[in-house]
């Protein structure tokens, strides 16, 4: 799916964790301690300032607009929740069982897919265009920030 200019960052940062989420899924007791390595190089290369984008950038100019209690919105904050612990707990699991890699990269693609297919269109459309020009703004300047 195209994706407008002011989510488009937001979408290649998924691009990289669909890619840790195969990896995730397809952990096996030789290759497990790798995954672990790649999901937490990338959580902390770029999921969690990912999330902190998404909720004091992204949710903050959708809730100007929509409600902020819309069950895609909360689904999307528990699951980063979710998925901080379990990047928390791996973090301190220096072999991790692959089972629990199997579901990670469960949840993570879950939680990519619901983004892209329910979060980020109903942000578009509920967002007159000035508006996603500035979110493009603010969501360039936080990517411009990592580098």
């Amino acid at each position: 799916m195209k994706r407008g200019e002011a989510l488009a960052p937001l979408s290649r940062d998924h691009h990289q964790g669909l890619f840790v989420a195969l990896q995730l899924k397809r952990a096996k007791p030789e290759t497990a301690a790798r995954a672990r390595q790649a999901f937490l190089s990338f959580f902390e290369r770029e999921g969690a300032r990912h999330f902190r984008t998404e909720e004091e950038v992204l949710l903050p100019a959708y809730a100007r607009r929509g409600e902020p209690d819309q069950p895609a919105v909360v689904r999307v904050l528990v699951e980063h929740v979710d998925l901080r612990r379990r990047a928390q707990d791996l973090a301190t699991s220096p072999e991790p069982d692959p089972a629990e890699l199997h579901e990670l990269g469960e949840r993570l693609e879950s939680h990519i897919r619901h983004e892209e297919r329910v979060l980020f269109p109903m942000i578009e459309a509920a967002l007159p265009m000035e508006e996603l020009e500035q979110l493009a703004t603010a969501v360039q300047r936080v990517d411009a920030r990592r580098e």
